[in-house]
């Protein structure tokens, strides 16, 4: 299996906060030392790991107790949630796993429309709820995944009160949504959808939004970024994502970089590595 080549390094180190680097796309997933090698490489010297069922949420957290540059998010998907057998089941270990302190994120939960349809969302709102409860009680960072449910998102959001720290995990709103979000105090983070031809409104949503509540993530094996579309995605390839954010935003790259970087630092409560 090939994986595109590394790109020019970053002039200054970032964090990919959200990826899943023990998904296979394509063949098997690149060994994590590898894929974190790779990433360090070119500037990309830490990595939020997502569990988002109980098997990747355990791998998330043994990678993040073997490496001192991972840290652990765990969660159970807004699509696997109607699917489980036993979701209370599933949700005690989620909360288990979460008092781990390699673990600094509840998530990726959220709501999915696209792939759930009218009879799990009721489900996958029960678990949103939960995992918003589960992020305040222990103080961690809650991570929304939103596919196709912007409002039905910011409406739970609304009914139970947001945690101190929320990403918006791979952003895919307008500017008008960026808005609403980052009115409730919300991250917005970027993948490598903003180098998109077809992405102008994200990009518009990423021109609106204050320096300080960027982040930046791969959601690897998945979306990445131009020239290199369709391909496995990896940590290593953020800094096509970023010299494509900094181009839209019109700000130097270097002083891009080390905002995304104290930035994770903040939402994800403190350095690491």
């Amino acid at each position: 299996m090939s994986y595109p080549p590394l790109p020019e390094p970053l002039p200054a180190p970032v964090v990919d906060n959200h990826c899943h680097l023990d998904i296979a796309r394509d063949g098997d997933p690149l060994p994590l030392a590898e894929a974190l090698g790779r990433a360090a490489a070119v500037g990309v010297t830490r990595v939020v790991q997502i569990g988002c069922d109980l098997p990747g949420a355990r791998w998330a957290v043994e990678a993040a107790a073997t490496y001192d540059n991972v840290v652990a998010g765990v969660a159970i998907h807004p699509n696997d949630a109607p699917r489980q057998q036993d979701l209370e089941a599933a949700l005690t270990e989620i909360e288990e796993l979460a008092t781990r302190p390699e673990v600094r994120a509840v998530g990726e939960t959220g709501l999915d429309f696209f792939r759930t349809g009218e009879e799990g969302r009721e489900t996958q709102a029960y678990a949103f709820r939960r995992h918003i409860d589960l992020a305040k009680r222990l103080d961690k960072t809650l991570v929304i995944h939103d596919r196709d449910a912007h409002d039905a998102v910011l409406e739970v959001i609304d009914s139970v009160g947001p945690p101190k720290r929320w990403v918006m995990h791979c952003f895919s709103g307008d500017a008008e949504f960026a808005r609403a979000c980052l009115d409730r105090g919300a991250y917005l983070s970027f993948a490598g959808t903003v180098t998109f031809k077809n992405a102008q409104p994200l990009r518009d949503a990423l021109a609106l939004a204050p320096q300080d509540r960027l982040l930046v993530e791969t959601d690897a094996p998945y979306l990445t970024p131009t020239p290199h579309r369709g391909a496995t995605n990896s940590s290593y390839l953020i800094p096509l994502t970023m010299r494509r954010m900094a181009e839209v935003r019109g700000e130097d790259l270097a002083e891009l970089c080390r905002a995304v970087e104290a930035n994770t630092e903040v939402a994800f409560g403190g350095s690491w590595g």
